[in-house]
């Protein structure tokens, strides 16, 4: 394996994705010689199969529920259909155009790019297409893939994952979505609005299962109200091939079937294969350890992103990258609070969250030290406008700072930035409730259900 023209960079990453690009930006803008090897597209995941065009496919449903339901607002329209070639071409439209800009981006930056699929070779070195990179210091950043199930075959064509799902060529009559995790449901989402009959099967108590149990009944009940059906709590046994599609049964011998069976059960990190554990980096389950800075117990080897067990979050992606390069050139950094990250489920309405649910504080703090308030945005004049329902819930640990806001409702996600400053300044109720929030906004509501539970509610009731 011959070296690469006897360079030896200060940094070479292993994956080009969220953690991956950003740590190479970082790094070069604080004077490093970056050293990024991707066997893909730059951008991976988030930009190509993930963040970027999912959100494209719920927009452009969102789209056609308007369409569909102009009449409310005054407006006479008429809805035709979906033209799945054009809802694509628009979605690809905006992928290409976020990687023209990233890629140059990184030239700018004079980040060097080596194509191919790399493996690690030494604590201080990558193999790619005949070479050998040399590092001071290696970042592993191989990222992640859709996870099935033993037995469950995905066939691309009716047991598809979501890279499938992103380019169906047909917007299908029938769906089974096998988990009611974020993937599942916002694909269930896009779906209902294209008009497809979907089902969604969760094998826990709840969809969105992560969420405070209250966003997840509330989602429950406004995806009742737009026909999205739902299995709760019962297990996946099998899926088999039927004349029209497939059927699937659950543990409990209830069957489902449909033309197509999304599985969704979320995604597994890549690392088999790629010489980590023989250059003596530990791996638990797929992931790779790191402590508190991404380090992992070889000193020359961090990690980032979704190979990692942290949140699978382009933005934790971003912030882990950063975090690396950052100590790699000298910079003091602090280990990220991950409860501090904000979360968003981009169905219809959106899920959107940070901080403690309001079971985990009670477990912190104690069941007689937590209180809570819930500000439904039927108080909300810019909510009405939109004819969106949903609320905001405030977790506050007793007589001092806010802990967790979860809000469901069209547009929540855009509110998740102060909800943010809110939870991670460790900010007080009556801090929130004197600053002044613009009126009429959905935002107003963040402020409103502190004013509640500072005690002093306006549009609200005591």
């Amino acid at each position: 394996m011959a070296n690469d023209a006897n360079t030896v960079f200060d940094l070479v990453i292993l994956g080009g994705g969220s953690g991956g690009y950003a740590a190479a930006l970082r790094g070069a803008q604080l004077g490093l010689d970056v050293a990024l090897i991707e066997k893909g597209k730059l951008g991976g995941t988030c930009l190509h199969n993930g963040c970027i065009p999912t959100k494209a496919l719920l927009h452009a449903g969102e789209i056609a529920d308007q369409a569909r339901e102009s009449e409310q607002f005054g407006v006479k329209a008429t809805f035709e259909g979906i033209d799945i070639q054009a809802v694509h071409s628009y979605k690809d439209g905006v992928v290409s155009g976020l990687f023209k800009g990233l890629t140059g981006l990184l030239a700018s930056r004079k980040v060097t790019i080596i194509e191919g699929e790399g493996k690690l070779s030494s604590p201080t070195s990558v193999d790619v297409a005949g070479r050998r990179v040399e590092g001071r210091h290696i970042l592993l950043a191989t990222g992640s893939v859709p996870r099935s199930l033993p037995g469950l075959e995905i066939d691309g064509d009716r047991i598809i994952s979501s890279d499938h799902a992103l380019k169906l060529d047909r917007v299908p009559k029938s769906a089974i979505v096998l988990g009611g995790g974020v993937i599942g449901v916002e694909f269930a989402s896009a779906w209902k609005s294209f008009g497809t009959d979907v089902t969604v099967i969760e094998g826990l108590k709840h969809l969105v299962p992560a969420e405070d149990e209250s966003s997840s009944k509330l989602l429950e009940r406004a995806f009742r109200k737009r026909g999205i059906k739902f299995n709760l709590g019962t297990f996946f046994d099998k899926a088999e091939y039927t004349d029209s599609g497939v059927k699937v049964t659950l543990a409990d011998g209830k069957t489902f079937e449909a033309e197509v069976l999304l599985v969704a059960i979320g995604r597994g990190p890549v690392s088999q294969g790629l010489g980590y554990e023989e250059q003596g980096v530990t791996v638990d389950r797929g992931f790779v350890q790191v402590d508190g800075e991404m380090r992992t117990g070889v000193p020359t080897i961090s990690a980032v992103g979704d190979l990692v067990p942290t949140l699978q979050l382009a933005h934790v992606g971003f912030a882990e990258g950063i975090l690396v390069a950052e100590r790699l050139a000298g910079l003091p950094v602090v280990p990220i609070d991950y409860d501090g990250v904000p979360r968003v489920t981009y169905c219809h309405p959106e899920v959107a969250s940070v901080g403690l649910t309001e079971a985990k504080a009670k477990e912190k703090y104690g069941d007689d030290q937590v209180v809570s308030l819930k500000y439904n945005l039927g108080g909300n004049g810019k909510s009405k406008i939109l004819k969106t329902a949903g609320e905001i819930k405030l977790v506050q640990v007793k007589d001092g700072a806010v802990v967790g806001v979860h809000m469901v409702g069209d547009r929540m996600g855009e509110q998740i930035g102060e909800a943010q400053l809110i939870y991670n300044w460790e900010a007080l109720p009556a801090e929130v409730a004197q600053l002044i929030h613009a009126h009429p906004t959905q935002n107003e509501a963040l402020g409103e259900a502190h004013l509640a539970l500072a005690g002093k509610p306006l549009h609200a009731h005591d």
